[in-house]
């Protein structure tokens, strides 16, 4: 239950982040913690104490398995955060060299 509690208090300090960081990598490593905490409640969700990796060969016993689908959508997840993330930092790039600070509000009253 303590874990599924650190999960739910790391969402939260993403969330803190996007709501009142100014600056444009806070927001985006913000983002990045709140995906990392959506991967951890996965990882804990598909956790069966004493349960056995769901590999099946011939001659084992039966038993309780860990799941496997949650291990599946992390590993998903964290190729989606990448690629999310790599676009996040590359328009943050273009913003910078563009209007040369890392502050958003800065950036919509030059906006315009």
């Amino acid at each position: 239950m303590i874990l599924y509690i650190l999960c739910f208090t790391l969402f939260l300090v993403g969330v803190y982040g996007l709501l009142t960081k100014r600056d444009l990598i806070k927001l985006i490593l913000s983002l990045a913690i709140m995906g990392y905490a959506v991967n951890l409640f996965l990882v804990l969700f598909g956790y069966r104490s004493g349960a056995a990796y769901p590999i099946v060969t011939e001659g084992a016993a039966p038993g309780p398995m860990v799941d496997p689908l949650p291990q599946a959508l992390v590993l998903t997840s964290i190729v989606i955060e990448l690629g999310t993330t790599a676009l996040l930092v590359a328009l943050a790039i273009r913003l910078v060299e563009k209007y040369k600070t890392f502050d958003i509000h800065k950036i919509r009253r030059l906006f315009g």
